[in-house]
């Protein structure tokens, strides 16, 4: 009898952990693939699509973490009405937004297009994504870039633009106010004006929630966007940013040049894979150029890219440090230093280990 008891025991016990097991597993699989990713990954499905199609359709795309559980999830809540079309999905919705989504035929155009800006691209580079992309031109898009009265109608639109966008020495007064991500556009004739909105409107929601920071920085807005343009290509590592921006600070305490090898090469529209600079490049004033004369104490006169929230985050909240230099070797892991010394030993340390970064 007692055995009995005991196999009785097991078997519930058996049972139970099973549930459990099954429980967290299911609860796991309905929920989002990355929470941190909103980037938008447009998603075909036809009419008539079964479950399973629909659920290798989505697991390809790697918006759901299990086809097994994506049906169960249908079957267990009695969902048959999953509708055809285009849908813009992101691997941060967990499974109940993304069929919720389906079930509502919350579609785009079929004609619709995304398109991809990525992290620390500059103007220029954007204006190469839009003319690939869309059928309007480089040309057109800089030509916009530089068109005072319709950036005047930008500024009275959005909180975060101002009238320190507009000097006489900076380029393209919307740099580094172009959130980076993945869009969707109606088609290829989508206009440029529609395309900035669309990129200013994402800046918008994404500074928002900084506003009251911002504003009791001791850095303008747009200073804290340049900061965050520069931290955007000098480091990859969040903490590293943090103390790029450090350097900076500290640099300008001192009335140092903050050095950037990055704003130099924004300064004369040299991308960096392109070629190393001049000497005469290097000590030409500029007011881009932090490298070059006229120039100790100060940021650049705007920013050189346009930054991920992890730059605009260093930015905003930057590391208190003592250091008062930097380095990146040709991995990109970067060494902070607090003299002029120890700089120097270090980027000799660097060439002496095959790590120094040549072109």
């Amino acid at each position: 009898m007692r055995k009995l008891r005991n196999i009785a025991l097991l078997l519930v016990a058996f049972f139970l952990t099973l549930i459990i097991s099954l429980s967290l597993l299911y609860k796991y699989g309905i929920g989002s693939v990355d929470s941190k990713n909103d980037k938008v990954i447009l998603v075909e499905i036809k009419e008539g699509n079964t479950s399973s199609e629909i659920s290798q359709i989505l697991k390809e795309k790697k918006l759901i973490r299990s086809e097994i559980i994506f049906k169960v999830y249908l079957k267990l809540n009695d969902i048959k009405d999953l509708k055809g079309g285009y849908f813009e999905l992101k691997q941060n919705m967990n499974l109940e937004e993304i069929v919720n989504k389906i079930r509502k035929g919350d579609t785009v155009n079929p004609n619709a297009i995304t398109v991809l800006f990525k992290e620390g691209l500059n103007i220029r580079q954007i204006a190469s994504v839009i003319e690939e992309n869309t059928d309007n031109t480089k040309d057109e898009f800089l030509k916009a870039m530089t068109d005072e009265e319709y950036i005047e109608t930008l500024i009275e639109k959005y909180w975060f633009l101002d009238e320190e966008i507009i000097n006489p020495n900076i380029y393209y007064p919307l740099e580094g106010y172009l959130y980076p991500n993945t869009y969707t556009f109606e088609d290829k004739k989508v206009s440029i004006q529609d395309i900035v909105s669309k990129m200013l409107d994402e800046t918008d929601m994404r500074l928002s929630k900084y506003k009251k920071d911002i504003e009791n920085s001791k850095y303008s807005i747009h200073e804290l966007m340049t900061l965050a343009s520069i931290a955007e290509l000098e480091g990859i590592d969040q903490d590293d940013r943090k103390n790029i921006i450090g350097v900076f600070q500290n640099r300008i305490a001192k009335n140092m040049n903050i050095g950037s090898d990055v704003t130099t090469y924004y300064a004369f529209k040299v991308d960096m894979s392109e070629r190393d600079l001049t000497t005469k490049e290097i000590n030409t004033y500029n007011a881009y150029n932090t490298r070059g004369p006229n120039m100790k104490g100060k940021l650049p006169v705007g920013p050189v890219s346009n930054p991920s929230k992890d730059a605009i985050e260093a930015a905003i909240y930057p590391n208190d440090n003592d250091y008062l230099y930097f380095v990146a070797d040709k991995n990109r892991d970067v060494y902070f230093t607090k003299t002029q010394t120890e700089h120097d030993n270090k980027i000799q340390e660097l060439k002496d280990k095959g790590l120094w970064f040549t072109w």
